[in-house]
């Protein structure tokens, strides 16, 4: 094999490895927790999601289970209402 060919056959090997790379996701790389990429505005954004999604799970499943007047059932979805503005 000349130069010329192996040239191209690593710069094939490398190509293709990319596509393969790109077609099964993992090109994304995420570092360990307290990394830079861990700690991105965008995770703490989605953190802070979630754990507001799951305050108001918790909140939704306590009224749904509690056997109380639907006055109060009204208060507590209007106090959940007014939180998010």
């Amino acid at each position: 094999m000349n130069p010329f060919e192996m040239v191209i056959g690593i710069v094939l090997i490398v190509t293709i490895g990319r596509i393969i790379q790109t077609k099964l996701g993992s090109g994304r790389r995420f570092g360990p927790p307290g990394s830079v990429a861990a700690d991105s505005g965008e995770s703490r954004r989605l953190r802070e999601e979630v754990r507001t999604l799951k305050e108001r799970v918790a909140v939704l499943e306590r009224l749904i289970t509690d056997d109380r007047g639907s006055r109060e059932l009204e208060r507590e979805i209007e106090a959940l209402r007014s939180r998010d503005s």
